[in-house]
């Protein structure tokens, strides 16, 4: 059975890896958080244009009643 020592003096992991495969990696990462950001922007901007829309369909109805 294991307990809370065994797991706070576990033997370090290392890892060793060429420069180029760590840029390769980095580089992967930012891809993807630039793909992440540009639906992100997408999904926005059609949120945006649905409640312009809304807001607009209001407007003729609100100054009608006054």
């Amino acid at each position: 059975m294991y307990s809370l020592f065994d797991y706070a003096f576990a033997p370090t992991r290392i890892v060793v890896v060429s420069e180029e495969r760590l840029q390769a990696a980095e580089r992967k990462a930012k891809e993807d958080e630039i793909t992440a950001v540009d639906v992100r922007i997408t999904e926005l901007t059609r949120y945006k244009d649905r409640l312009q829309s809304e807001v607009n369909a209001l407007a003729p109805a609100k100054e009608e009643a006054a």
